[in-house]
This record gives C-alpha cells, structure tokens and sequence, in this order.
C-alpha cells in the first residue's frame, strides 16, 4: 500500500474494545462490531493530535490478534431513576496497526495560514512525536471503559492473525459522521450527516474508502449543525507557529 502525503502509522492495543454504531446505541445492551470502525480510529487520532486546521483520513487498519468477544453485565442507570441490568459485548485482548494520513480543512478558510507554507510539515512531525509519546490525551477504544494505548509502527510489519485469510466479509457497518465543518457535498454543507459501507479484510487489512467516496445511498443527513468558530481573536485556537519547538524538532526531515 503507497503512502499519501502526510502519513502516519501506529499501533494501538487494549484489553478490551467496543465499536458499535452510535445512532443505534442510545441504550441497553450493546455488541461491538468485530473489527475497528473508520470513525473510532479517526477519533483515536484526534486524541493523539488534533487541530481544526487538519482533517484525519484513515487509510487502512490491520488486525493483529485473533478476534475475540466477552460479555458482561453492566448496571446501567435507567431514566426515571434507579438501575437496570445490560449486557455489553466487548472485544478482547485487541491490536491494531492504523495507517492515516491528514489533509487542510478547507472549509476553514481562516486557518489556511496554520497549514501553508512549512506549518504543514510542522503538523506532520508534531503528530509523529505525539504518537511516540501514546496521544496528547487518553485513547479510547470505542468507548470510555475501554482504553487504549498506542505506540509507532511500520504498517505491516510482523505477524497478523489474518494474514492467511484472503477474503472476509464483515457485512454493512457504520463508517463514521460527516460534521459540518467537514463537509465536501453542498446537501451535507451546514448539517451532520452519517455514512455506512460494505467491509471486506484482505489478508488481515481492511482499506478505508474516503467519506466523499461514499455513495449517496449510503449516506443520510441527521440534522442542521453549525460550525464552530476557531481563532486567536476568540482565544480558542494556538498556532503551529505558537507550539513549543520541542514538539516537532529532533526530527529527520521526511518526505511529506
């Protein structure tokens, strides 16, 4: 598999996982899929390095360890007060290798500054260093009991539980949100939009299609969103310029 612009690779690995369809989890019992969703991985990127700047784009993910389901009994709160009893199904003793790579949002305009120029190789090795450090913020694995960490890979190497495996069928699942300040389609511009795919692994590796290739009858638009405003005028927002020299130097330069 080439590399794109702005790639990186990790792995990340946990006792346990849970990667569900969020529309459809408000309550009760809830099973994982088997395999890591497009969204669950962008959002453990976000929180090993996030900027409004930058958009992630997950690329491929490989399964290393065998797939594994347990099932608990969680006391959840109901409602109308007191408990009630719920089944969760989790994964196993899980690893991952992740491949990604980012591209400018461009539909912030105003940060355009953050990303040309050199700011954009800053970005890159910024995340890199991030990765080596395990993520700026704790890693989740779908959900917040289930926790992650992450280490740097080389993509393919070593080992997969389902390298043999030519072809495997995961059914229809859930890719991720399209929010609005990522939206690429005019129908989705100013709304939150939820996109589904056909998952096939190869070999152990499932390759992502991006969210713009997504066909329409895949996608429906959830509801009305606004964009969030960034900038330092509305002290929310640190440029890459701003960020401390230790987090993107001591670094070979590498191909963008």
């Amino acid at each position: 598999m080439a590399k794109k612009r702005n790639t990186v690779d990790f792995e990340v690995s946990g006792d346990r996982a849970l990667f569900s369809d969020p529309v459809t989890r408000v309550g009760g019992e809830k099973t994982s899929y088997y395999v890591p969703t497009y969204e669950a991985l962008k959002g453990i990127l976000a929180s090993v390095y996030w900027k409004p700047t930058i958009i992630w784009i997950i690329d491929a993910v490989r399964v290393m360890n065998p797939i594994q389901t347990a099932s608990e009994g969680i006391r959840t709160k109901k409602y109308n007060g007191g408990n009630d009893l719920s089944i969760y199904t989790y994964l196993k003793d899980v690893r991952y290798q992740v491949r990604a790579h980012f591209v400018r949002n461009e539909n912030r305009p105003e940060l355009f500054h953050d990303y040309d120029g050199n700011n954009e190789h800053k970005h890159h090795n910024i995340a890199r260093r991030m990765i080596e450090r395990g993520g700026r913020r704790d890693v989740f694995l779908g959900t917040r009991e289930c926790h992650g960490d992450v280490i740097p890979c080389v993509f393919g190497e070593g080992a997969g539980a389902y390298d043999s495996i030519d072809e495997f069928a995961l059914g229809y699942m859930f890719h991720g949100f399209t929010y609005a300040d990522e939206a690429i389609c005019e129908a989705e511009k100013g709304h939150m939009s939820v996109r589904y795919h056909h998952v096939v692994m190869q070999k152990g590796i499932i390759e992502f299609p991006e969210p713009e290739e997504i066909p329409d009858k895949d996608r429906r638009v959830l509801h009305k969103m606004d964009i969030k405003p960034f900038g330092e005028e509305l002290d929310n927002f640190t440029g890459v310029k701003e960020f401390t020299n230790k987090e993107f130097t001591n670094y070979e330069e590498v191909e963008l």
